[in-house]
């Protein structure tokens, strides 16, 4: 698993990357044929919105995976241990919430887009829901592992704050 994990976190990385080529190689060949020849490519648009949903999602992961999502941990901070960890414990079930409903809304647009299909290239619009599919349910794993970790007190358990606690807020935890 320790092996696996960092190639499919490269995996994502690169088709990242690979999706945000193909967006900009398209988007400006778009734009240079409709200033210079007054032309353009149809298809064009929708696969750079494909891009970049996929993009988007992609990168929500990889954020969530190493913890580099927006949050305001100051709070959490003042907190002493116990606290700060009962604070992550519901927090981490709340998102779990939130991502089972992301999940089930992103399914039910991925049976609709089964028999939808895009303008032009008309390929089922099920490509774009799957993206949130595939986000919901790697993130939800994400979020049971990390609350595994804490409900078990596991070292390597991210629980927000605890990184800015005082020193003596650190060895309480480590007591408790």
């Amino acid at each position: 698993m320790k092996l696996l994990i960092p190639r499919v976190e490269r995996l994502a990385e690169w088709l990242m990357a690979l999706a945000l080529a193909v967006m900009v190689v398209l988007v400006f060949g778009n734009v240079v044929l409709r200033y210079v020849f007054n032309s353009g490519i149809a298809w064009a648009e929708e696969i750079s919105r494909l891009m970049f949903v996929w993009l988007i999602f992609l990168g929500a992961i990889l954020a969530l995976r190493r913890h580099a999502h927006l949050g305001v941990e100051l709070v959490q901070a003042k907190l002493p241990p116990w606290a700060r960890r009962g604070c992550a414990i519901i927090s981490h079930l709340l998102m779990l919430y939130g991502l089972w409903l992301f999940l089930y809304g992103s399914w039910t647009q991925t049976l609709i887009g089964l028999d939808t299909y895009s303008t032009v290239l008309r390929f089922p619009m099920a490509f774009m829901a799957s993206a949130g599919l595939l986000c919901a349910g790697t993130m939800m794993l994400i979020v049971l592992a990390n609350l595994w970790k804490i409900i078990i007190r596991h070292p390597q358990a991210m629980i927000p704050g605890a990184g800015l606690a005082a020193p003596q807020d650190s060895a309480e935890g480590a007591r408790e």
